[in-house]
């Protein structure tokens, strides 16, 4: 009896930590959804794009020297500090001003939908790199999701998408392509050390990359208007979008193929689409939930076949 209970124990604390890469995956994109609508407030009307840039990175560095008071500094392998200021420059930097000057000329909606193919651009980076490679269902759902990904990146030039510009979404189409490129590029070096000693690396340098670019627009920005106006909002976007997020990511990433964790981008624009148009910073259109279909059903065929390896078999840590 003594030796069930513990075989029992031993599968029950296997499966609680066998779905903790996925809870944690859940929870950083319900964040990342909330981002949209509410960067739409703050962009560009109340904060200029570079100050957010900047003002949102310092915030994140300093979110990420915390975990020193606890705990011990890690060391970096000399031949991997190019690695991580490669990251830095990657998702902390052109990440962050693809998103901020995307989302400041486009809608909410357009940016949480076009975010979703990273799965197709995952794929696509994989089987470059040589770590994935084609099948017909998989080439027919990368066609079916680019075509879909950019007709809505398209809809930003009608007339009918008052919220939309093309440029706008133009930029949130290079954010998901710098996204996907972390996603697989990357996750060798993030298995390689703590999660805090990647995410201190990558914000401690974007910060100091990116501040001296938006130094002047945080000087010049109206900061009464913001506190009579966009607070909450303002507030939200600067401290939570990109740590926490982040942090969940990168430990999801550890034990989680890049291909399934993209699966959880499927998320973001229902929630952001709720949420905008509850607040009225948006409408949708029939158009748009026809092209969000076609992306849909695109990466649904890709990850076809991930989406079984969820079930029948633990996940691995994968250095790719």
């Amino acid at each position: 009896e003594m030796t069930s209970s513990l075989v029992g124990s031993e599968m029950c604390i296997r499966d609680r930590s066998r779905f903790k890469p996925h809870i944690a995956l859940l929870i950083c994109n319900i964040v990342w959804a909330m981002d949209y609508p509410f960067y739409n407030i703050v962009l560009p009307h109340y904060v200029h794009p570079m100050a957010m840039v900047a003002g949102s990175l310092v915030v994140t560095a300093l979110f990420s020297l915390v975990p020193l008071l606890w705990q011990k500094a890690e060391r970096v392998a000399r031949a991997d500090i190019r690695k991580l200021i490669g990251a830095a420059l990657l998702i902390g930097v052109l990440r962050k001003v693809f998103i901020m000057y995307g989302l400041s000329m486009t809608s909410p909606i357009d940016g949480s939908i076009i975010d979703t193919i990273v799965p197709l651009l995952v794929l696509l980076l994989s089987v470059l790199l040589g770590m994935d490679r084609f099948t017909e269902l998989k080439v027919a759902g990368l066609l079916l999701g680019m075509a879909g990904a950019v007709a809505v990146v398209l809809t930003g030039a009608s007339s009918s998408h008052q919220h939309s510009h093309v440029w706008g979404n133009v930029m949130i189409m290079l954010c998901a392509c710098a996204t996907a490129l972390y996603m697989v590029w990357f996750k060798a070096l993030v298995a390689r050390y703590r999660i805090t000693t990647v995410l201190r690396w990558v914000y401690c340098v974007a910060a100091v990359v990116a501040l001296p670019f938006g130094l002047k627009e945080i000087i010049h920005t109206d900061y009464a208007a913001i506190a009579g106006h966009a607070l909450f909002p303002t507030l939200f976007v600067l401290t939570v979008p990109t740590y926490l997020p982040n942090l969940m990511l990168n430990y999801a990433l550890k034990s989680v193929p890049a291909t399934v964790s993209s699966i959880y981008t499927y998320l973001q624009p229902v929630l952001a689409i709720a949420i905008s148009v509850g607040m009225g910073l948006d409408k949708l259109h029939a158009d748009t939930v026809v092209f969000a279909l076609v992306i849909f059903v695109g990466v649904g065929l890709v990850l076809r076949s991930y989406l079984s390896l969820i079930h029948i078999s633990e996940p691995t840590r994968l250095d790719v």
